[in-house]
């Protein structure tokens, strides 16, 4: 009885026909994207040879998806979000296709990647929160945290087994198989978009449209402290506690290794997330989902502060990384569930938009703030600080913020 409890919840899957589809499309258009996200990074660096332009690209990649979120909250709530999907796929597979065009040339210029780029990236402002946006709807308010969990398995399994998969493709097939193999599954997105059941938002006759839509949305977050609160408790989590940037810098000054260890750096945090992710079957039964938040970013700032004590000792480095990630990923079930059954679904693809934007941009400027604390000090003192800060950061949010640590989920 007791694993049945920590065991995934499979209830979505099981009652909602679309939502299945929706999930194993979802699962495999993921891998696919991993084996573009690798191929990017190594062929922009063969061209230039420059680690500037490597980084730019992600610079590249958040002012098209701000971009993106703002031109996407004009429509995210005023059609049909099947048809949303559709047209998404159909984007993602086109810019897929121009980076096989480019691999398959000598030299391809660099703009047409940093192009395909900004356009997966635009696209994915209008993809992620539709799907969002589609699933109380498709499984009931009741199963969204085991929706929510269901997710997360997929976001950090593909995350960590494409990665490995996409670079031995390109050593072993070159880059245009990577992006053939991306073009290609998303196929099984599309097919899965073609298949469900069309989902008209609801709306009034006296609904915004256009930017006044925008507009409506963003006002809709300023009068509503528990949504900010989720949003700017994981901004915190992201901005103080996330030192990926230097996981290059600690491999070598603190672990003594080379790229594998930087790669064991990488991936911990996402086992720990896995792992926490299929043993999730409680949280359906949490209630008192914004105190479950709240302790999972203080957890989260835990375990990055004892990542940064623990000297040259690197198994016990790694047990600490996946400790923190199986942390964050409790925090982004419960967050994403709150914004879900709060928000009216009239405005659930505009505030998913938001919300996706927080959780991409954070991850950015953790890096940057990382980076610079790093350099004023050292990277062993940003790594600690910035834990120490995030769980100030958490305790300073549920003390800003009371309608976090008084939420209860509805029975």
């Amino acid at each position: 009885m007791r694993v049945r409890r920590f065991a995934i919840d499979l209830s979505p899957l099981r009652v909602s026909r679309d939502f299945r589809l929706i999930w194993v499309g979802l699962l495999v258009s993921e891998i696919g994207w991993q084996f573009s996200l690798v191929a990017v990074f190594v062929q922009v660096n063969r061209l230039t040879g420059s680690a500037a332009a490597v980084g730019l690209t992600g610079l590249v990649w958040l002012v098209a998806l701000v971009a993106g979120s703002l031109l996407g909250g004009t429509i995210l709530d005023a059609y049909d979000r099947r048809k949303l999907l559709i047209g998404s796929q159909v984007g993602f597979a086109l810019a897929s296709g121009v980076l096989l065009f480019g691999a398959l040339m000598d030299r391809p210029p660099l703009v047409l990647i940093y192009g395909a780029v900004t356009v997966t990236a635009a696209l994915s402002a209008i993809d992620g929160p539709t799907r969002s946006a589609m699933t109380p709807r498709l499984v009931g308010r009741e199963l969204i945290p085991s929706a929510q969990a269901l997710n997360q398995v997929i976001w950090n399994g593909t995350g960590l087994v494409g990665p490995a998969l996409a670079g031995l493709v390109i050593q072993r097939f070159d880059l245009a198989w990577a992006y053939g193999v991306d073009l290609a599954t998303y196929g099984a997105m599309l097919a899965a978009a073609l298949a469900i059941q069309p989902m008209l938002p609801e709306r009034s006759e006296h609904s915004a449209t256009g930017w006044a839509a925008v507009r409506e949305g963003f006002s809709y977050l300023r009068g509503r402290r528990l949504l900010r609160s989720t949003f700017a408790i994981d901004l915190v989590a992201m901005v103080f506690g996330m030192p990926r940037a230097l996981f290059p810098i600690l491999a070598t000054t603190h672990f003594h290794g080379g790229e594998a260890v930087v790669g064991y750096l990488f991936a911990a945090p996402a086992v720990g997330a896995l792992v926490g992710a299929v043993t999730a079957g409680w949280v359906h039964g949490v209630r008192r989902q914004g105190t479950a938040v709240i302790w999972a970013v203080v957890a989260w700032g835990a375990g990055i502060t004892a990542f940064g004590l623990v000297g040259d000792d690197l198994p016990l480095a790694v047990v600490f990384l996946a400790f923190a990630g199986a942390a964050d990923v409790i925090s982004a079930i419960f967050r994403s569930t709150i914004l879900q059954v709060t928000v009216p679904d009239r405005l659930r693809g505009r505030l998913s938009g938001i919300h996706i934007l927080v959780v991409t941009g954070g991850p950015r400027l953790g890096d940057l703030e990382a980076g610079l604390v790093a350099q004023w000090f050292t990277p062993a003192i940003s790594v600690v600080s910035g834990g120490i800060l995030c769980i100030a950061g958490a305790a300073a949010v549920a003390l800003v913020y009371p309608e976090l640590r008084r939420y209860r989920a509805e029975t």
